[in-house]
């Protein structure tokens, strides 16, 4: 299963390679891939939708053929949302559903909320906490902190020598415990492996990381809400929303659904048993048959 790949240069200076399947004149939906790895991540939905939809998936900024830029500075949240909308506009698509998984989840988020109802229709959201609640998780869920302690391996620079002798593969070695190697294709494993050879790419995906906002105290850093915290001020969610979560998830434990409900209105929430975090190519008929009732509906 296999995609052509078209370049497109937005006004920013970022150039994407994306995927662009399905009938031109269909309703869009714009697929978003995770750390790390790219729009393959959508293979199953693309081929399953392309024939009622046009889909469409970016290589994110940082990834494979796309532009990578190296200074942190350039994956600030606000630039990664603003690629979404550049590409939208530069393929004359005024509206549009967005999918995301991981850190395309998180991007997502952004987009849906700052996009609702004047672009956005609908969203899709697999495996990628809400800032809020993620945030919330951290300071007070031992589990969550502690699945998250690779964010800070990530941003410490004094890993960047091993990235730079031995690519992204050796850091993701030290500090990864939540990867399924025998859950994916090997085939896909191994352009994988090759991916994270690049170190440009390497780089460019932990700059995701660098420039996050988010706070992932120490393990022996108290399990409370700090003394002036109060979570961003994000408007309420009001687009139908379909959030697909992996239960088996070690990365992100199933506690990121509680209290949705209070900040997204409509809200539909599948949980998908015996499945870990890469729900989109891990359990693929499932996500499917998810988002085919959602979009339905």
């Amino acid at each position: 299963m296999s995609f052509d790949l078209k370049r497109v240069q937005l006004p920013n200076g970022i150039s994407l390679n994306i995927v662009d399947e399905g009938p031109v004149d269909a309703p869009v939906l714009i697929f978003l891939h995770g750390f790390p790895e790219s729009h393959r991540t959508w293979r199953h939905q693309i081929a399953h939708f392309k024939d009622r939809y046009r889909c469409i998936a970016p290589d994110q900024r940082g990834y494979r053929g796309s532009s990578k830029p190296q200074e942190v500075a350039a994956y600030t949240p606000d630039k990664l949302i603003g690629d979404v909308f550049l590409l939208a506009d530069a393929l004359g698509i005024a509206h549009f559903s967005i999918v995301g998984h991981d850190w395309g989840g998180a991007i997502a988020w952004g987009v849906a909320l700052g996009g609702q109802h004047a672009r956005v229709n609908k969203a899709i959201i697999a495996n990628a906490p809400h800032p809020v609640t993620f945030q919330r998780l951290l300071y007070t869920h031992p589990g969550q902190r502690e699945a998250s302690q690779y964010i800070r391996g990530f941003r410490d620079p004094a890993n960047d020598a091993l990235v730079k002798e031995h690519g992204l593969t050796a850091l993701l070695l030290k500090e990864v415990k939540w990867d399924r190697p025998s859950a994916m294709e090997p085939e896909e494993r191994d352009a994988l492996l090759l991916d994270w050879q690049n170190r440009d790419a390497a780089f460019g995906m932990l700059n995701y990381y660098r420039a996050s906002p988010i706070d992932v105290p120490t393990m022996d850093a108290p399990f409370e809400i700090p003394e002036g915290w109060s979570p961003p001020a994000l408007p309420k969610l009001t687009i139908p929303t379909l959030v697909i979560w992996g239960l088996d998830d070690l990365a992100l434990p199933p506690e990121n659904l509680d209290g949705l409900e209070n900040i997204i209105d409509p809200l539909t929430i599948v949980r998908v048993p015996d499945c870990g975090h890469f729900v989109p190519w891990e359990a693929p008929a499932a996500v499917n048959a998810a988002m085919e009732a959602f979009l339905a509906g």
